[in-house]
């Protein structure tokens, strides 16, 4: 569950889902990123196995790679956007760092 998370922040750049999940996404997500900037193919065979998408992937190695090049983690931000009104889970906001 949380890759295809990690998948989505890295297919939408942004995504509104519960801080838990959001929290738990972001590491993901900041690995995928990680894997991006090494750019070998076991690098990216790994990534392909997590994600599963050849786009996202192919997004993460060319794209992604070049943004965070000079960057040394934190590829990511969480914030809190208030409660869902259904339940009162928190909610927040999972994006990539520009």
């Amino acid at each position: 569950m949380y890759f295809n998370l990690a998948a989505e922040v890295l297919r939408h750049e942004s995504i509104m889902t519960t801080e838990a999940k959001a929290k738990e996404a972001r590491i993901m997500t900041d690995k995928m990123i990680t894997l991006g900037k090494s750019g070998g193919l076991h690098s990216r065979r790994q990534a392909l196995a997590l994600l599963g998408d050849k786009k996202v992937v192919g997004k993460v190695f060319g794209e992604l790679a070049t943004r965070y090049a000079n960057r040394s983690g934190g590829y990511t931000r969480v914030l809190k956007t208030g409660s869902r009104r259904g339940d009162g889970a928190p909610m927040a906001l999972l994006e990539l760092v520009r």
